[in-house]
């Protein structure tokens, strides 16, 4: 089977350049693989998966990060009016707290090609090789600027988080979820140490972890004692 010579690419040039190499070696079709929620100590980790249609070019596409909110809602829907093929998996902070986010991560990739509605011939993923993929892949440095279905996935990953962190924040309106979307911002450093963490917080992360005593109790009280254990294991880790 022909592959790329580099196991890893770094360009920053024409978005659709990489996919359309890879189509012309019969290694198509290429699906795009990005994550949104990796460094935020709330909400859950998305993960979605595109393959874009042939010779498809969207406008605006670009790196999640660098587009706007507005940008990134009407590219969602276009992917999902057109012929995309679109897949997504995400993982809730309690399955975070008790797997590790290395691992859900990791899963996730796999998993959203697998939930595509067309196999793949090719995968690429933003920043590094996914071992156990059900196909070829590759990791491609800064790929949500390298490749467009990567940027694609990115979106997609994006814009369906920050949707779920709405809905959390018509439940959890104290916090402010709407705003900085449950990363460590000032505004959500200053909720944590006024409320204690909710149910919606990743109570194995360090900054969480020190408010697990304040008095937020209730909503992260189910979920306490299992977190504490988690919390002391990483704790003892990194003393030794």
């Amino acid at each position: 089977m022909l592959r790329p010579v580099q196991s890893r690419m770094r360009r920053e040039g024409d978005l659709y350049a990489l996919e359309a190499a890879l189509q012309r070696r019969g290694l198509g079709p290429v699906a795009g693989v990005d994550e949104a929620g990796r460094g935020a100590c709330a909400g859950p980790l998305v993960v979605a998966a595109v393959i874009l249609p042939p010779r498809a070019r969207l406008d605006e596409l670009d790196d999640s990060k660098l587009m706007t909110a507005a940008s990134r809602e009407r590219v969602f829907e276009r992917l999902g009016r057109g012929r995309a093929h679109l897949a997504v998996a995400a993982y809730e902070p309690a399955e975070i707290d008790e797997r590790g986010l290395g691992a859900c991560n990791l899963e996730g990739m796999r998993l959203a090609v697998a939930r595509l509605a067309v196999r793949p011939g090719y995968v690429l993923t933003d920043g590094f090789r996914v071992p156990g993929m059900p196909v070829p892949s590759l990791g491609v440095v800064k790929g949500d600027r390298t490749a467009a279905c990567v940027a694609a996935a990115g979106v997609v990953a994006k814009v369906t988080r920050d949707r779920l962190m709405e809905e959390l924040d018509g439940r959890h309106p104290r916090y402010g979820f709407s705003g900085h979307k449950g990363y460590g911002t000032r505004a959500h450093s200053a909720a944590l140490e006024r409320w204690g963490p909710c149910e919606a917080h990743r109570l194995s992360y360090a900054n969480v972890a020190v408010h697990l005593d304040r008095g937020a109790g209730g909503p992260a009280a189910g979920r306490a004692g299992s977190a504490r254990t988690i919390v002391g294991t990483a704790v003892e880790k990194e003393e030794r």
